[in-house]
């Protein structure tokens, strides 16, 4: 007997930019582009923002994983902003070792603007990768 419970996949938690990659999610939705309903968006200033323990914390209230879509070198704060991001997701892969956690759950792609195409595959992609890590 079934729960009444509909499982449409792995929630993945998006990291996504107010200025760069909100306006790129937004159109996907605009354009129909279907992603999974499981995939929840948390709008910041600059990706390079992001601290390792929200992420951390993410994983431990039941995300199944982590997506930045990283300004790139449009971010209006500074050019400097996918260094600074791969690094604070290189020292989440750390801490994320050390805590037994596959790393892979943590992922980051630069998304422009008007990337709705790039950003529903990258989603995709990883859900993919959830779903099967799981089994």
């Amino acid at each position: 007997m079934s729960s009444g419970k509909i499982n449409y996949g792995p929630k993945i938690l998006v990291f996504s930019t107010e200025k760069i990659s909100d306006p790129a999610i937004d159109m996907a939705g605009l354009l129909k582009l279907h992603y999974p309903p499981t995939v929840y968006t948390i709008s910041i200033p600059c990706s390079s923002a992001v601290k390792p323990k929200w992420i951390l914390h993410a994983l431990k209230q039941g995300f199944d994983g982590v997506f930045i879509a990283a300004d790139g070198t449009d971010c209006p704060y500074g050019e400097s902003c996918t260094e600074k991001t791969a690094q604070v997701v290189s020292q989440t892969h750390e801490i994320m070792k050390e805590k037994g956690i596959e790393p892979a759950r943590l992922k980051m792609a630069a998304i422009c603007s008007v990337c709705s195409e790039a950003f529903v595959k990258h989603v995709k992609s990883f859900t993919s990768y959830l779903t099967n890590s799981s089994n």
